[in-house]
């Protein structure tokens, strides 16, 4: 099989890429490295069946050449992170909706399969627990730059579902709720990264508002697992699933939990939301998925726990900031005689 992932560069994107390649299929990424990064995919560089190219989503001609060569498009590029939806408005609705348009009108002229990846964020202040994929969406006030993102993305879900009920174009809608692992960023918001970050460097966790709203934390590679069985079943056709981890944490005990992880002689700073993001900032008290849909169509449920994704997440990132001198050395004593 053929397979196109934009924002291949990125943490998810990157992850799928590995495992298609790693089953003999034949992977194209595009990505503009605007949140992605090359280093992300340096090493599938070489590998049988694996080619990327450097470029945004709005080269319409190269994106139109590009689907037609494939059989199934994973659309993962997007604006991503608070922080920059927050800063960046106008970039996050148009990447956003922009991109996906494009997306669906090349892969409907052929018919090809395509998986959008969305987001929890567009439940937005429902206080229905857990968030279930035929749940209303309740949106807060456009004056309020924080919710651009979730509302870009369910007009993505809209779109979507359109094009397939409209022109019977094979596609899925993919709730992603918080996904993490190795590779990703804490640079645009993202909690656990910055967390780790923080606790390795030896300073203090910063805490956002008062650290008892909650959140879900799904692995990477169930992320994936479930996005390759969505893309290989014909039931999820015109389908929105919630795929996510349901077991729940405050982000305050998320904290304790990374400084007990890491050994790290550290503490806890609380920073309102107005000084971390914007004034008047909201967010979610918990965002739980109800995956009971993806469970039932795929058979898979989540095989990795908090505990063992935040242990694989620090082991990484240690790694990744070990002394460069150090981890040399060691490399120059094997090839020495």
């Amino acid at each position: 099989m053929r397979y196109l992932i934009t924002g291949g560069a990125g943490f998810i994107g990157s992850h799928l890429a590995e495992r298609l390649i790693a089953e003999d299929h034949q992977v194209m990424v595009i990505d503009d490295l605007s949140t992605g990064a090359i280093r992300n995919i340096q090493h599938l560089k070489g590998k049988p069946g694996f080619d990327y190219v450097i470029e945004s989503i709005f080269s319409r001609s190269l994106l139109a050449e590009l689907i037609d060569d494939c059989d199934t498009v994973f659309h993962m590029g997007a604006a991503v992170g608070v922080k920059l939806i927050v800063e960046s408005p106008v970039r996050t609705i148009e990447t956003n909706v922009g991109g996906t348009e494009a997306v669906l009108e090349f892969a409907n002229k052929k018919k090809k399969k395509v998986i959008i990846t969305s987001t929890s964020e567009v439940y937005g202040k429902a206080s229905k627990i857990p968030f279930s994929e035929d749940d209303d969406l309740v949106m807060g006030p456009t004056v309020k730059g924080r919710w651009s993102y979730a509302c870009s993305k369910a007009i993505d879900e809209f779109l979507t579902l359109a094009y397939w009920r409209e022109f019977k174009l094979p596609t899925v809608v993919v709730r992603l709720f918080n996904t993490i692992g190795p590779r990703q960023s804490g640079h645009y918001g993202m909690v656990v990264p910055r967390f780790i970050g923080q606790a390795l460097s030896g300073k203090n966790l910063t805490v956002y508002g008062n650290g008892k709203q909650s959140r879900c934390f799904t692995y990477v590679s169930d992320a994936v697992e479930w996005l390759l069985r969505l893309a290989t079943n014909e039931d999820a056709h015109g389908n929105v699933f919630n795929v996510g981890n349901p077991e729940e944490i405050t982000i305050e005990d998320l904290a304790t939990r990374i400084i007990d992880l890491t050994g790290a002689k550290v503490g806890i700073d609380y920073v309102p939301y107005e000084r971390a993001y914007e004034e008047g900032f909201e967010d979610m008290d918990r965002r739980v998925p109800d995956i009971r849909k993806v469970v039932a169509t795929t058979g898979y449920s989540p095989q990795v726990g908090l505990d063992r994704a935040l242990r694989l997440t620090h082991d990484w990132f240690a790694a990744e900031q070990m002394p460069p001198g150090k981890s040399k050395v060691k490399e120059k004593s094997k090839s020495m005689p």
